[in-house]
């Protein structure tokens, strides 16, 4: 029997409170990032390595924060249209202020989000999941969202990197994650199957997040190498490609 199958995986927190620390730390959130700015945008650039481009793609990229994946997508699919969902106020006053192109919107709950239903071709998530007070909802609406043909491209860290994280920001500082709960991989695959997201690719990613891009690269090669091992599930930031069923 799979551990995960008698939960509901609800976490202790409130979809409120990821807003009020998102809302917080929102004016330095950008710059912040840009002290690792390197390990922060291998996000946007694995993102769409899986997103098939096609003409015509209508994208929800959800949490958006400061919109960045807007440049990538853009340029990899000029036509696409991008919605850009985020929880926090804050964060959305940042983007429209570095990208005032973005198509903005702003959901109050993970758990009910404002879009009709089969609206969407892709669906992006990233780094959200780990923060979703209820994530079987979460999962559950991007599904009822998207077309009978879509992909979602999810990011989230895995359980392991939560010393690591913490040992990060005692030393560097940093915008901190506010209410999260890190999540192993397992779960993470067995939320999907409760949700009838079919598991088409997973992959773990950015070994070494930190230090000279050479050593980061290295660190890239030896992950590349070990996945579906241990050693893969020491990369902060593993990536899941699903399609509905």
């Amino acid at each position: 029997m799979n551990r995960w199958e008698n939960t509901d995986h609800r976490q202790k927190w409130q979809d409120k409170d990821v807003e009020a620390h998102w809302d917080r730390v929102s004016s330095i959130y950008i710059s912040e990032n840009n002290k690792v700015k390197d390990a922060h945008d291998q996000r946007f650039r694995e993102t769409v390595k899986h997103l098939l481009p096609a003409p015509g793609l209508k994208i929800l990229n959800i949490t958006s924060r400061d919109c960045e994946a807007d440049d990538y997508i853009k340029m990899a699919m000029p036509d696409a249209v991008v919605i850009h969902a985020e929880i926090s106020g804050g964060l959305m006053q940042e983007a429209q202020k570095v990208r005032p192109q973005a198509k903005q919107i702003k959901i109050t709950t993970y758990s009910n989000i404002p879009f009709e239903s089969g609206m969407f071709d892709r669906v992006v998530s990233l780094e959200t999941l780990e923060h979703v007070a209820d994530p079987i909802k979460f999962l559950g609406e991007l599904h009822r969202v998207s077309k009978d043909d879509a992909r979602l491209v999810l990011s989230c860290p895995p359980a392991s990197s939560e010393i690591p994280y913490r040992i990060f920001t005692s030393l560097f500082g940093g915008h901190g994650e506010g209410a999260h709960r890190f999540l192993p991989s397992g779960e993470v695959k067995a939320m999907f199957e409760k949700t009838r997201w079919k598991l088409l690719h997973h992959k773990g990613t950015v070994l070494f997040p930190v230090g000279p891009k050479s050593f980061q690269d290295w660190g890239e090669r030896i992950i590349s190498k070990f996945q579906n091992t241990f050693i893969s599930e020491l990369g902060i930031r593993q990536f899941y490609v699903c399609e509905k069923y």
